[in-house]
This record gives C-alpha cells, sequence and structure tokens, in this order.
C-alpha cells in the first residue's frame, strides 16, 4: 500500500498513514500486495530485523521500456546544473485494483530542464528497497537519500549518489557517528553550510535521549502487532565533512510535531509551512535561524494559504518561496499557487495556467530561469476508494520574470535561420544551451 501522508501514506505495507480514523480507508491500505512470491522461511528470517527485508521488485511483472516517468506519487526530485533527478514512489497496480505498486529502486528518470527531454538511467550500488516519503536533496552533485518507507515499515538508512560521475552507483552511508534519526518518513530538510538539517516527519519513536516532541498516533496501536508510529518536530543534523550526526538546542516558539510538511532553505533560515498534526492539516509558518537555532512564527493572515499537508513550498529567488497544492482536512486536493515574499512577511495568490490540474504529494524543483517544474503526485483524494489518481505530467510555472539572457536566447532561435551562421561565435557554455533549446524545438511536434 502506498504510506499515507502523516501516518504512513499509502504503498507497501503502509498503513493509514493519514490517520483519520475511517474504517474504509484503513480497509484500502490493507489491501496490498507485498511479495506473491514470498515462502514462509523468508517471511521469518526477515522479521528478525525489520530493515533488512529483501528488495521489493515491485514493478517486475510490469516493467517495459518508457520514454518519460511512469506516473506516480511520494517520489523525490533534486536539480543540479539543470538537471532534474526523479526516484522512487508509488503507482497504481496495472491490473490488481486498488493495489499499489513501489517504482523500481534501481530506477532513475532524469529531464534536461533545457531541451525538455526525458533519460532514463540504471542505477547500480546497494540501495535496499525500494520507497515512498523519502527525502531527498542535492549537495554539491550528490544526491542525499534519507528515510523513507517500504514493505515493512520505515527506515533511517541514508545513501548517497554521485550525479556527476559516469555512472550512478548507490553508496550506503555506514559508520556515521552520534545519535541519527528514528526510523521516519513525510519529513523536510535545509540545506546550509555543508549540513543536512532534517525536521520533523512520522514514524517510529526514537530509541534514547532525542532533544524534541514525539506524539504516538493512537490509530497505528490498531494494526496487527507492529509498533506504535507517530508524529515528531525533531531536528537532526547531519555534518557531511565530519560524517556526523547531531542535535541542537533549540530556542523559542517550537512548531507542534509534524509530517507531510514543506521546507525550504531562504539565506541563514529555515523555512516550514504547514504539514499535518493528529486529524489537523496546518497553515502555519515558521522559521528557525540556522546559526542561533532560534524559532520565529510568521503570522498567516485569514485570507492567506489554508492549511494542508503533501504540499510543496520551493525558493525562487532570496525573497520569494512558492506555494503549491496539497490536501485539505477536508479532504480536498488543491491546485492553488500563492508566493511568499519574506522581507515584507506577505502572500499573495499566484495566477497560473493549472488551475485544473490539483496537486498532492509531487514534487518541485525550481529551474535556471525562474520556473518552477511540478512533477508527478495525484490528482485526487488518495485515501478515498477511488482509484488514485496518480500523474506523470510535468507542469511549469514561470514564477520570477525572464532573464536578459534568455530573452536573447529566445530571439537567437526565432532568427536561427538568419543568426545560425554566428553562433560558433559565442562562449561555449551559451553555445551549449542553444543547441540543447535547439533539440527541444526539433522534437516539437513529433
Amino acid at each position: 500500500m502506498a504510506e499515507i501522508e502523516d501516518i504512513g501514506d499509502l504503498p507497501a505495507d503502509e498503513e493509514d498513514n493519514d490517520s483519520d480514523d475511517d474504517d474504509d480507508d484503513d480497509e484500502r491500505l490493507l489491501a496490498w500486495m507485498v511479495d506473491d512470491d514470498m515462502d514462509e522461511d523468508d517471511e521469518e528470517e526477515e522479521e528478525v530485523d525489520e530493515d533488512d527485508e529483501q528488495p521489493l521488485d515491485s514493478e517486475a511483472s510490469e516493467s517495459f521500456e518508457l520514454e518519460s516517468p511512469a506516473e506516480r506519487s511520494g517520489h523525490i526530485a533534486v536539480v543540479d546544473r539543470n538537471i532534474m533527478y526523479v526516484w522512487g514512489g508509488y503507482k497504481n497496480a496495472q491490473n490488481h485494483g486498488f493495489f499499489d505498486l513501489y517504482l523500481p529502486r534501481n530506477e532513475i528518470w532524469i529531464y534536461n530542464m533545457e531541451s525538455a527531454v526525458w533519460t532514463k538511467q540504471v542505477a547500480e550500488g546497494n540501495l535496499h528497497t525500494s520507497m515512498s516519503g523519502s527525502c531527498g536533496v542535492c549537495v554539491d552533485g550528490v544526491l542525499y537519500l534519507f528515510g523513507g518507507h517500504h514493505a515493512r515499515g520505515n527506515t533511517n538508512r541514508i545513501y548517497r549518489l554521485p550525479l556527476r560521475a559516469p555512472s550512478l552507483v548507490w553508496e550506503e552511508m555506514r559508520d556515521l557517528k552520534g545519535l541519527p534519526p528514528s526510523c521516519k518518513d513525510k519529513l523536510g530538510c535545509w540545506v546550509q553550510k555543508n549540513r543536512l538539517i532534517f525536521f520533523g516527519g512520522y514514524g517510529y519513536a526514537a530509541q534514547g535521549a532525542h532533544l524534541g516532541t514525539f506524539e504516538y498516533d493512537e490509530s497505528t496501536s490498531q494494526v496487527w502487532d507492529s509498533p506504535g508510529r507517530g508524529w515528531n518536530n525533531q531536528i537532526h543534523i547531519l555534518d557531511l565533512e565530519t560524517s556526523t550526526w547531531s542535535q541542537p538546542n533549540t530556542r523559542g516558539n517550537t512548531p507542534s510535531p509534524r509530517a507531510a510538511h514543506a521546507c525550504a532553505t531562504v539565506g541563514n533560515r529555515g523555512y516550514v509551512f504547514g504539514g499535518r498534526y493528529k486529524n489537523y492539516r496546518l497553515n502555519d509558518l515558521y522559521y528557525i535561524d540556522l546559526d542561533t537555532w532560534e524559532w520565529h512564527e510568521m503570522s498567516v493572515p485569514q485570507q492567506g494559504p489554508v492549511g494542508r499537508s503533501w504540499h510543496s513550498f520551493t525558493p525562487v529567488s532570496p525573497d520569494h518561496i512558492f506555494l503549491f497544492g496539497g490536501f485539505t482536512t477536508d479532504r480536498e486536493t488543491l491546485s492553488d499557487a500563492w508566493l511568499y515574499y519574506v522581507s515584507k512577511n506577505e502572500w499573495k495568490p499566484f495566477k497560473h495556467s493549472h488551475s485544473e490540474s490539483p496537486r498532492l504529494w509531487h514534487t518541485a524543483c525550481s529551474g535556471p530561469d525562474g520556473e518552477v517544474f511540478v512533477f508527478g503526485g495525484c490528482a485526487n483524494n488518495l485515501l478515498s476508494h477511488q482509484r488514485a489518481a496518480h500523474s506523470n505530467e510535468l507542469l511549469v510555472f514561470n514564477v520570477q520574470p525572464k532573464s536578459l539572457v534568455r530573452f536573447c536566447m529566445e530571439a537567437v532561435l526565432q532568427h536561427r535561420e538568419r543568426l545560425s551562421s554566428y553562433w560558433d561565435c559565442l562562449p561555449k557554455h551559451l553555445l551549449h544551451s542553444l543547441k540543447q533549446r535547439m533539440t527541444r524545438i526539433n522534437t516539437l511536434g513529433s
């Protein structure tokens, strides 16, 4: 089952993470088929250590070559050098009613933001299973993947994938010092000064003396004999230089525990908006000073964005953060967009052409020319008895004005028959960019 938002959030054995106590939701979530080929010996062996289960090749029976990624929700996406990398998540099984399937763990989809072309690469390495609800960030050309939900629960393993290497190879980061976070998914992350700073999430209670608050989700105690899960507001820092986990002593007005929230880094501030806590989807806004570790709550006007989870919150400039989509307490999937003005602490609705494309549990990445690229997600109520409307559509929002370079590029391409003989006089990086955009033009209408 695809795990559900704040609690688990819907695939493979992911109980109703949205933790709305609805019997209908529980029945749908319990309908997940993990692995028909598992024999009893395998089952007993895996019970010894949940986190060492056999890899879940959920897509093996339905695999065929595609020119673009399959529809999905609960995936991750990061950007490095104008290239977007997509991994993980889950989709509907093609022939199994309401069953959900994780996407293959070795499959990386790559989108060139200039040429608008998708390509697929197969990664090697020791990534142990397919997942959804993981947290992915890119630092200096390396994708870091933490946590998530797989066929038998949550994990706190962390992996790195160098994106600029000749081949893609996952490496599990072992022998880290310090006390790691608990096993969880649907958490957020800020990046500053070569540090990965994780906040919140939904999963198992931490073992040991962790700073922060954990609150059990009472509904999870009814699911088989699995350990209970819940929400937290814990902060854990991974220093990439020293390979050490730590927790800061924070001050100020701390946000409540939450999951399926969205985080954004602007300067030395780590912003968090919304998320789910118990039966509420929040519309509060906080930031933490990543130097002093002091929390600040920012007022959200009554006419501002409604409470939501499973949304995106994407920095697009030093003064603007773009909010899109999500899921409300009333279980409405949203298509509204907002710009948050950091310096003014103001929210303004953002008009766009995708109002008929609601999304939840999608990804959103900032592009090179002020765009935001929203990929995948679900277009309907993920928790209902209806078949989930997972998407593989790429929505592009032009949030910032085009740069002068972009205008010049478009003019050169518009008059390419007259000007192409002069292209070789351009600097190499501009020539490369022009050729990438030319590829995009040549593929239109084909």
